[in-house]
């Protein structure tokens, strides 16, 4: 949540990648500048700092468990797959085989540049879907969130000039959720933290500890975004407004 550095080195591992000589700030890094309200309380609620952490770096390797098992499948390989992720995953081939997408290895995990406006990322897939061509971006979160709008327009803007044909962007999410089969609650444990979600106006129809929880079952999401612009717009004031929050290192490495 909160990032210190010991010298300039190590402040561009962290935020940026260096292509060609050059260095460029990670997409994922300048839309991090965003405030984060859930984020907040969920630090605040947390018995203290170091339990939140926990539960942060816990909840980050199962999604990143998640992430590259999808994008193994979606290349047509048979990963292994741990137990702990595995109603998510079969939830994500049983949309496979409902969903045309198609993809191709040397557009999962491809780095992406630009020079112009100065930032570099790794996107997840470009994909082919009932016919149209764009960026898909793989999450694991409880929702879909605005926020991720930011990063699939930077990445838009870098593809454009390269793929004339792209069109359009989607949010794939992935996830697994416990259901109440009495009330229609859902329960949903990540990073070792449990998170209950009521249906009746945030008021469960089960008392505390009275949920008869159902077994956990996957979830697959996909949501298209085909309007990019002003989305681009806002990741451009991000950028701004990142570059103002880094200038003294910024400027340590030669950016501004």
């Amino acid at each position: 949540m909160f990032d210190f550095y010991r010298d300039a080195e190590s402040f561009k591992s962290a935020n940026g990648y260096t292509l060609d000589g050059a260095w460029f700030p990670r997409v994922t890094k300048i839309v991090g500048i965003k405030a984060k309200p859930a984020l907040l309380r969920f630090y605040g609620e947390a018995e203290n700092y170091k339990a939140a952490q926990s539960v942060s770096t816990k909840s980050a390797a199962e999604g990143t468990l998640v992430h590259e098992i999808a994008q193994a499948i979606l290349l047509g390989k048979t990963p292994d797959i741990d137990p702990t992720v595995a109603p998510a995953i079969e939830a994500f081939k049983v949309f496979l085989d409902e969903k045309n997408i198609q993809t191709a290895e040397e557009y999962i995990e491809r780095r992406i540049v630009h020079h112009d406006h100065r930032y570099a990322g790794t996107i997840d897939a470009l994909a082919l879907i009932d016919g149209k061509f764009g960026v898909m971006d793989i999450k694991t979160s409880q929702g879909i969130y605005r926020d991720y709008n930011l990063q699939t327009a930077a990445y838009m803007e870098a593809l454009k000039s390269e793929f004339r044909n792209l069109q359009t962007r989607w949010i794939l999410r992935i996830d697994q959720v416990q259901t109440c089969v009495r009330c229609g609650a859902t329960l949903r444990t990540k990073g070792g933290r449990e998170k209950i979600k009521t249906m009746r106006n945030g008021i469960p129809a089960c008392g505390v500890g009275e949920h008869g929880w159902g077994e956990v079952k996957g979830v697959v999401e996909l949501k298209e975004f085909p309007y990019w612009n002003d989305d681009f717009e806002a990741f451009l004031a991000a950028k701004k407004l990142w570059e103002w929050e880094n200038e003294f290192w910024l400027k340590k490495i030669g950016y501004v």
